[in-house]
């Protein structure tokens, strides 16, 4: 593993079967408080990555989330309880995405793996939150790129990578070019599990990716280009295999 000058995609387009099944991880915080245009930008990559593949985006919870969290645990509320909040906020978020896609999408956001991959048919695009208490969305897209039989997942969130450590927090951090899922689960492990927590990828995601081999990318979600870029090669941010 070594850093990487993110300002310059490293990998060409990569040769992958077509279609593919793609299971995006959008972060909240890509999506919460953009305006309705900068919303339809993201639906329509969306829509056209649809267009030749089957995709899935399971949608965090952002700043809302961690607002309610913190005044929930002001109030003495256990991390259960904060862990219901989120979900909450990340369902609010996919209602947000779907009304964004219009008919490409379901209508509603799926409430399990299996009502998700049955809500597929017909090459509509299924859009989900979060699902139980103790679980982020980045382990709800693990569990469901296995559940699906993804060929990638693609986490987009809203630092452009895999970093030693929070970059908002340690400037010295370092961002991994690749790595490979097994150097991802010791690195996740040292994030600490909380309602509300802030890592690219959570140690449970991290194990789920480890055990059913499905190649995956961290990228940043900020610009809309990087979700194609995530499932088909060019982007800049992290390899994991």
């Amino acid at each position: 593993m070594g850093e990487l000058n993110h300002k310059q995609p490293i990998y060409p387009p990569i040769i992958l079967p077509s279609p593919m099944i793609l299971v995006y991880s959008l972060g909240g915080s890509i999506l919460a408080g953009r305006d309705a245009e900068s919303l339809k930008g993201y639906a329509h990559a969306l829509k056209e990555l649809a267009e030749e593949h089957q995709v899935f985006v399971v949608v965090g919870g952002g700043k809302i989330a961690r607002e309610y969290i913190a005044k929930a645990r002001a109030l003495a509320a256990s991390e259960a309880f904060c862990d219901l909040l989120g979900i909450g906020a990340t369902k609010m978020n996919a209602m947000l995405l779907i009304a964004a896609l219009g008919r490409a999408a379901a209508p509603e956001p799926a409430e399990s793996y299996a009502g998700a991959l049955s809500a597929s048919a017909g090459g509509k695009i299924v859009v989900l939150g979060g699902m139980a208490p103790g679980q982020t969305t980045d382990a709800v897209a693990a569990l469901l790129a296995e559940y699906v039989g993804a060929d990638r997942l693609i986490v987009a969130t809203s630092v452009e990578g895999v970093y030693s450590a929070d970059p908002e927090i340690d400037p010295g951090a370092k961002k991994f070019d690749k790595m490979t899922a097994k150097d991802l689960v010791r690195l996740a492990m040292e994030t600490e599990m909380k309602a509300g927590s802030r890592s690219p990828v959570d140690p449970l995601a991290a194990k789920i990716l480890e055990r059913s081999r499905i190649p995956a990318a961290v990228v940043y979600g900020g610009e809309v280009e990087n979700l194609k870029r995530g499932a088909e090669g060019g982007h800049s941010g992290t390899e994991i295999s």
